[in-house]
């Protein structure tokens, strides 16, 4: 009689572990999918990311360039501008303190207004 009780508990031993290993197979394969999805989306969002940083390396290459050749091309402005002037004072100084004082009279009387 013992023996028939330990059979029949050896077979609910067995059912469990074999509802136990279903469970943590069906539990793998689903970790499996969400990890595979998962994957799947970490490498669009990688790509997504990439991408951006790319565009706005790019943006601010250009920005850079941008600004650079503007600042040149403002300093050759003013290098002209100060050596025209220059010339121009060399060439005629006394009319050159005649309309640096006309001007400073206008801008005083401007000023009171």
């Amino acid at each position: 009689m013992e023996r028939t009780a330990t059979l029949s508990g050896n077979n609910l031993t067995n059912a469990t572990n074999s509802a136990v290993e279903a469970a943590a197979l069906t539990a793998h394969k689903t970790t499996d999918k969400v990890a595979d999805k998962a994957t799947v989306q970490v490498d669009r969002s990688a790509a997504a990311v990439h991408r951006a940083v790319d565009v706005a390396a790019d943006t601010a290459d250009s920005t850079a360039q941008w600004a650079s050749a503007t600042f040149e091309q403002a300093q050759q402005v003013t290098t002209r501008f100060t050596e025209s002037a220059s010339a121009s004072i060399r060439a005629r100084p006394l009319t050159a303190v005649a309309g640096v004082l006309v001007v400073g009279y206008l801008l005083g009387r401007l000023a009171r207004l």
